[in-house]
Order: structure tokens, then sequence, then C-alpha cells
């Protein structure tokens, strides 16, 4: 009985230490789960924060496993960028790749890759992506080598995307104006002057200069309005752009404003058979009155043009095809005078 009773009060001893350990690790295991939750609650509200700092930058968080290839991106769904689901685009390099635009591709792969083989210390690419519905957006991207494998294989690369499409437009709304006419959208003074300077370089360059002056603008913008004297200006930029479209087809042109109702051809066109029809067609289209906004305007054109070589700067030919254009203003107007420095 003895012996019975210590080999039962040993094992109720036992129980009772694995009862107390028991609840010893049911405590530890309570706190682990605790502190789990309130690491999942901080880990919750910090991704929050980051998205939402993110969100309102445009700015996303990629990570790609290099031998697989996958992307995964940790503030915005992949495909969204771009107007597609997870399940038309999957989360791929390839995927990537077959939306860069065709004329940056080469060069942003190459990017990428130089920086995985080590060529280059961080990669990084401004440059276009295919939207689903066509359209191109700008992205800027940034991406460095965050895991090698034992052997020193690159494994994982981390960087950021941002779209920058609206301040790239922004940045092409401005420099449009900095070299466009904003009321017709031709090209202004300087704008006009590069294209000279880079179209009439070669030795054997040929060209004209072509200076059209508005007859009668000034009393049809002084009576009718400054609204509809916009109007025609928008219509005569409309019919000169027409006219040498249709009729300067065998060479290069460009078409400014260069002042109130002042406008300027420039045309590698300089033969005299071809010059001589464009400029009497664009004469004949302005013989009648011109009807807008049921407003009938009469203007004429007063046309100097200039034939040079490559050997005429640009402010000599444009000196001439303007005194030509005020031999016309002498001599009764709506009409054309030529001068040759060939």
């Amino acid at each position: 009985m003895d012996g019975s009773t210590n080999e039962l009060q040993q094992l109720q001893a036992k129980i009772a230490k694995l009862q107390s350990e028991l609840s010893d690790y049911q405590l530890q295991v309570s706190e682990l789960e605790k502190a789990k939750l309130q690491l999942q609650q901080t880990l919750k509200l910090t991704e929050e924060k980051l998205h939402a700092t993110l969100d309102g930058t445009g700015l996303c968080l990629w990570e790609q496993d290099i031998p697989s290839g996958i992307l995964t991106m940790y503030n915005q769904e992949w495909g969204a960028l771009l107007g597609y689901t997870l399940e038309e685009r999957p989360a791929h390099i390839d995927s990537w790749k077959s939306h860069l635009h065709p004329e940056d591709k080469d060069w942003v792969i190459k990017a990428f890759y130089d920086h995985v083989e080590g060529k280059e210390n961080v990669y990084r690419a401004v440059h276009r992506m295919i939207h689903k519905d066509g359209s191109v957006s700008w992205v800027s991207d940034r991406g460095r080598i965050i895991e090698f494998t034992q052997n020193g294989q690159p494994k994982r690369i981390m960087g950021t995307h941002t779209d920058i499409t609206q301040e790239k437009r922004y940045e092409q709304e401005l420099a449009r104006l900095a070299h466009y006419d904003p009321l017709t959208n031709l090209l202004n003074r300087n704008a006009l002057k590069n294209h000279y300077q880079k179209n009439f370089k070669h030795p054997q360059a040929k060209g004209a200069l072509i200076f059209i002056d508005l007859d009668g603008f000034k009393g049809i913008n002084d009576k009718a309005g400054h609204r509809i004297g916009d109007l025609l200006l928008i219509h005569v930029a409309n019919t000169i752009s027409q006219t040498a479209k249709t009729m300067l087809d065998k060479g290069q042109h460009a078409i400014a404003r260069i002042g109130g109702d002042e406008f300027v051809i420039l045309t590698t066109v300089h033969q005299a058979e071809i010059l001589t029809p464009f400029t009497q067609t664009l004469l004949q289209q302005f013989n009648h009155p011109t009807t807008i906004e049921q407003h009938k305007a009469q203007i004429g054109l007063s046309i100097g043009v200039c034939a040079f070589s490559a050997s005429t700067t640009f402010a000599y030919a444009y000196e001439q095809a303007d005194k030509a254009m005020y031999q016309v203003k002498q001599q009764g107007k709506h009409d054309v005078v030529f001068v040759s420095l060939l």
C-alpha cells in the first residue's frame, strides 16, 4: 500500500507539474497571440498609411523575383496601371515588356539588364507605356538589386514606378507654347528660324520663303470685333495649310504666323513652275468675301516670295520676301512678287 501510495503521489505531482507547465505555455501562447495581433494591427495601419501616402503621389512599389520574372506590386494591383485586370495581364516581366512603347522598348530593357548584370549601379528610366485603350502613359522607373543567391547571382530587385503622364503633358504643352502660335497652332517666328537652320544647312539646299500679309484685316477686326478677327485668322491659317499640303507635297514645308496678320511659309520647293500656281491658288481663294459666323469679310493677300540657296541667311531671305510683299502693297495689293537669290 505504501509503495502504491508513493507512486500515486509522484504521479499526481508530475500531473500537477505538467498542468502548471501547460498553464504557463497557454499563458505564453496567449501573450504571443496578443503580440501577433498587435503586430498585425500595426502592420495594417502602416500599410494603410503607406498606401495613402503613395496613392497621393502616383508612386507604386514593386519587386521582381529575377529567376522567375514574377512581379509583386505592393500598393497597387498589377495591370491597373495600364487598365488591365490580373487575369488579362499576369504580373510578370514579360507582360511589362510587351507594353513598353515601341520607340522606347529596346533601350529601356537594356537599361534594366545593364543593372541586373552589374554594368550599372541602379536601374532608372523615364519612358512611355501603352495603355489598354491605346493611349500613351509616361512613367519614371527606378530599381536596385536587394538580394543575391549563394552563388552571387541577382535574385530580387525592388523599385518604384511613378506615373508622370500629367507632368509630361504639362511639359509638352509648355514646349508647344514656346514654339507654336496659340491661336492658329502654326509655328512662331523662333520655331520657323530653327526649322530654317535645321533643314537648309546642306550646301546644296535650296528653298523659298513666302511672306503673306493680309489686306484689309485691321478694318474687319475693328468693325466686327476681335472674336471674328481671330476666327478669320484661323480660317486663313487652315486655308494656307491645306493648300500647301496639296500643292507643295513634293517638298517639305513649315508654316508660321509671325505677327497679327502675317504668315510665312518655308519650303524646299524653289521652282517657279510650282510656286506660281501655288500662290495664284491662294489669291483665288480670297477673291471673294469669306463668311465668318454670318459676317462677310473681304480680305486680300499681299505675297512676297524669295527663292534662296543654303548660303542665304534666314534674316536675309526673310527681309527680301518682306520687301517683295511691300512692293505688292504699293502696287495695289492682292498679288504676288517673286525675288530669286539662286
